[in-house]
């Protein structure tokens, strides 16, 4: 549940618009709302700063649809990751606002339409065009929690001088993201040029010896460039996170 929403509803008891009674009655369904099918945690919002996110494969859109329900309804943003298109033309029927990104494969469901203020900066930088859909997943996932988000695509160390060309962009970001396949050297490239924190992201991106991205993690787990963290194989999601995390460090929640 939105903490903003939950501190409204306590003025309102203070004041005496609301009764006890009313108020508990919108509460009974903190920490968590079971719809048979799934434990929604509302009270997420309130211990990490965003809504619980909805991960896609393995649902029907009929559950996805419901989690979104609850979710919004508790006065919360939605956002739905790894989602097809046919997916959001359904979510799209039942919330008009929702918005996607067909690249990352994520949708979004805001409140409202004031646009939040975003914090700076996170740079995300891929090696190859074919690993933007897990680039875009985190700079979707950074924009969505609050950052502001640059990006910096198809600069891999095939041709080193198109990432030299965005050198000043690297010094001003706060959190840099580095998304590789192949054999995921850029990430190494980019660790030993900043001085800054730098989430590698290996993609499933490459020949049969990358082994579906088992080649680019090794490879970055193995970094000689220090202060390098490494996530998931195409977990794009996890390093927006994170990299949110990083960025927003020391703001108000």
């Amino acid at each position: 549940m939105n903490p903003q929403r939950i501190l409204n509803l306590l003025e309102k008891v203070r004041k005496r618009k609301v009764l006890p009674k009313q108020a508990l009655e919108s509460l009974k369904k903190l920490p968590f709302e079971n719809l048979g099918f799934a434990n929604v945690d509302h009270h997420r919002h309130l211990r990490k700063g965003y809504a619980e996110v909805i991960y896609a494969p393995g649902k029907t859109i009929e559950q996805i649809v419901k989690i979104a329900h609850s979710i919004k309804t508790h006065g919360s943003e939605v956002f739905i990751t790894r989602a097809e298109a046919d997916i959001y033309k359904s979510i799209r029927k039942i919330f008009t606002q929702a918005e996607y990104n067909p690249v990352a494969k994520g949708i979004v469901i805001k409140t409202s339409n004031k646009k939040k203020k975003k914090v700076g900066g996170i740079l995300v930088i891929s090696a190859g065009t074919a690993d933007l859909p897990v680039a875009e997943e985190a700079a979707m996932t950074a924009e969505v929690l609050g950052n502001k988000v640059q990006r910096v695509y198809d600069v891999g160390v095939a041709g080193i001088h198109r990432f030299l060309a965005h050198w000043e962009k690297l010094q001003k970001a706060k959190v840099i993201i580095v998304v590789a396949g192949m054999e995921g050297a850029l990430a190494s490239v980019v660790g030993g040029m900043v001085n800054k924190p730098v989430i590698a992201v290996p993609t499933s991106v490459g020949y049969g010896a990358s082994f579906g991205g088992i080649g680019a993690l090794l490879t970055m787990l193995n970094s000689c460039a220090s202060g390098i963290t490494v996530v998931n194989i195409d977990n794009g999601f996890g390093a927006g996170l994170a990299a949110s995390l990083i960025n927003q460090s020391g703001q108000k929640r």
